[in-house]
């Protein structure tokens, strides 16, 4: 499910942002990275529709690389992210922006990366960014996942999952509330081949992580509790 929340408090992109650097063909797709590219373990970012130029995005890469990995925020909306300006229908958008899209993509990322001699990666998807996780999750592409506020993920998915998954989902959530985040609890505690961690955040609601008030000190502070779960999970299973 996908909906308003979605596109709730939009971020102002800026191409500029963040202190990693914009890389322009990896596996064909335009790229911001943080971190050293000689690292052995990576962590590959999948955004929500507003895509890999908001600026609380490319913090969030900063700090993951910090600790040692490279990080990867593809394009995967090819110049296109959701612009409310343009006053498109969310809804209409995704038909030309699909998760399945996302997910052929971030294969071809991570197979690049892997050529490049890293073996070990994760991967966080954000709302739309969620599902392609999700699918990631399905596979031996990743060691890990961290699904943070999901869109379009089902019980289905999280029936599929292979690797290690983290959710961090939210009290005020009209696309993945709590009552469905705690069935995809149920489903992965069940899987005693993989670990899983699942965290609903009191009164935040769906797009806490990425789209924040810089300004609003409480809202900085759980976004990043959320951050440091996500990191925890990575520090952990990614190795």
């Amino acid at each position: 499910m996908a909906g308003a929340q979605c596109c709730d408090n939009p971020p102002v992109l800026d191409s500029s942002s963040g202190h990693g650097c914009v890389v322009e063909n990896l596996a064909s797709l335009k790229s911001y990275t943080a971190g050293s590219p000689d690292a052995k373990r990576a962590v590959l970012l999948v955004s929500d529709v507003f895509g890999f130029e908001a600026p609380n995005l490319r913090k969030l890469a900063d700090k993951v690389a910090s600790a040692g990995f490279f990080v990867v925020v593809p394009d995967f909306f090819f110049g296109d992210p959701f612009a409310p300006e343009k006053q498109i229908p969310v809804m209409t958008w995704l038909q030309s922006h699909g998760t399945d899209k996302g997910f052929e993509n971030a294969k071809k990322v991570i197979e690049d990366l892997n050529s490049k001699g890293i073996s070990a990666i994760g991967a966080a998807g954000f709302c739309w960014g969620a599902k392609v996780a999700a699918e990631l999750a399905k596979t031996d592409y990743v060691r890990a996942a961290v699904m943070l506020h999901p869109s379009l993920v089902t019980v289905e998915d999280i029936k599929e999952v292979k690797c290690h998954l983290s959710i961090l989902g939210a009290e005020i959530d009209h696309i993945s509330p709590p009552e469905v985040v705690k069935q995809f609890e149920e489903i992965l505690s069940a899987k005693s081949e993989v670990d899983s961690f699942v965290k609903i955040f009191p009164k935040v609601a769906h797009g806490w992580t990425v789209r924040y008030d810089v300004n609003d000190e409480s809202a900085v502070k759980i976004a990043e509790e959320a951050h440091q779960d996500m990191l925890a999970w990575f520090i952990k299973y990614v190795n």
